[in-house]
């Protein structure tokens, strides 16, 4: 079961009294539309407080922004200042100094039994400060103070929502290729918090995320029964999807949360179907003889990609919501599949395998500007961070004895490993917490 501290979190947003504000003379802004960005440094001191944990929140939030490419922390023995009253203005020629663009200041308090987290954002060439907020909430969640502080500081700078307060569901697998445990576990997208939700008896695939709610679907072999469930993760109640008299597989939720889609096999074939979750109607959206599977929906539920080998080989095609003007958009050389639906609404992610490799790319919605972002013996999976900004897929190269978790941005030049306690595949990002 997932933090109960989750539910029991207050966060508190607001801006800092006007009387610490100086006039906004600059704007620290960071162009990350560019193929390579060069990351801005920038430098976080140790949020004050007297139990040390001010500077563990600080880690995280340097860990965050400098895993997203963009950001590049100051070494802090570099540092010319020392900040003992985060109230009062930085002297700011101390960190021009030392080439610090932006400058993170702040304390953490215990008021009441719940943590008082401070930060400003100060730009020290502008001489001014950017932003500064207070969050309050229950002191085990001081993770993921610091994830939204750091998503706070990302998008103040970039212009663009962050991705820090998130976290991934996943597989996580353990023991000999030939007698492999599954697990669904889930995690702070860091890598950190690692929670089992299932014991490991069944094997489970594919989990995604709801939009809207607590919740994530996956399949399972429960009773050797290939079946779509919905976990709730706050209680941990699981219900089946439904009593299909094929496999099902493949299932994701509709952008409101409000729907499944999935395929159903049936005598050798494969089609997608929906189905509503209040009314438990189901609605056949594809009949082919071919396989059609991994559908995912566009953000604004009007579309849905999916991979099909109706064609001779397995490629992606797009269709209405509700099954009509099916067509191909993938037509490089190998075979396509896992296309995954941009939050952003622009670009499809997918699989590619092509002489004997296996790569991570997108494309746009009709198919043309295809770009590989990184390629190995074998990558699949692709799930996209909430922004739309970078792409999470497992990898399992060529000997190892199980896959791992990485993350690559769309520029192809910021791909980073994942930690999870053993092997992890199909990982699957939830959107921004609330």
């Amino acid at each position: 079961m997932i933090r109960n501290s989750l539910v029991r979190l207050l966060l508190v947003l607001a801006g800092l009294t006007a009387a610490f504000a100086t006039p906004a003379y600059a704007v620290v802004e960071l162009n990350i539309n560019k193929g390579n960005v060069q990351p801005m440094p920038i430098a976080i001191t140790d949020l004050l407080s007297n139990d040390g944990l001010g500077a563990q929140i600080s880690g995280v939030i340097a860990a965050d922004l400098q895993r997203s490419g963009l950001f590049a922390p100051v070494n802090k023995q570099a540092f010319i200042e020392k900040i003992s009253n985060p109230d009062s203005t930085p002297r700011f020629p101390d960190w021009t100094a030392i080439n610090a663009q932006a400058l993170v200041t702040g304390r953490v308090t215990q008021d009441g039994g719940r943590l008082r987290a401070e930060f400003r954002l100060w730009d020290t060439f502008g001489n001014s400060q950017m932003i500064g907020q207070q969050f309050y909430a229950q002191p085990d969640n001081w993770r993921r103070v610091a994830h939204i502080i750091a998503d706070a500081i990302y998008e103040k700078i970039t212009g663009e929502k962050g991705y820090f307060d998130t976290r991934v569901v996943f597989v996580a697998e353990s023991g000999p290729k030939t007698a492999r445990k599954t697990q669904l576990g889930i995690m702070d997208q860091d890598g950190a918090n690692v929670r089992m939700l299932t014991d490991g008896s069944d094997l489970v695939l594919t989990p995604r995320f709801s939009p809207s709610r607590q919740e994530v679907t996956y399949m399972s072999f429960a009773n050797q029964q290939p079946r779509v469930y919905l976990l709730q993760l706050q209680t941990g109640q699981r219900e089946i999807v439904g009593n299909f008299p094929g496999m099902t597989f493949s299932p994701r939720f509709s952008p409101d949360g409000q729907r499944v889609i999935m395929s159903l096999q049936q005598e050798g074939n494969a089609n997608i179907y929906t189905m509503d979750l209040r009314s438990r109607t189901t609605t056949r959206l594809t009949s082919t003889t071919a396989i059609d599977t991994s559908p995912s929906y566009s953000p604004d539920g009007t579309q849905v990609a999916f991979e099909s080998d109706r064609g001779g080989k397995q490629q992606i095609y797009v269709m209405n919501a509700d099954g009509s003007n099916q067509r191909r958009i993938s037509f490089g050389d190998g075979s396509y599949s896992t296309p995954v639906w941009s939050p952003r609404g622009d670009l499809i992610a997918f699989t590619k395998q092509s002489g004997g490799s296996f790569s991570i790319g997108v494309m746009k919605t009709d198919g043309s500007g295809e770009r590989l972002l990184t390629t190995g013996f074998h990558n699949e999976g692709p799930t996209w961070a909430p922004n739309g900004r970078v792409i999470m897929f497992f990898r399992e190269p060529a000997g190892s004895s199980g896959p791992q978790l990485y993350s690559i941005d769309l520029t192809g030049y910021n791909e980073q490993k994942i930690p999870t306690p053993g092997f992890a595949s199909d990982p699957a990002w939830s959107p921004l917490l609330e």
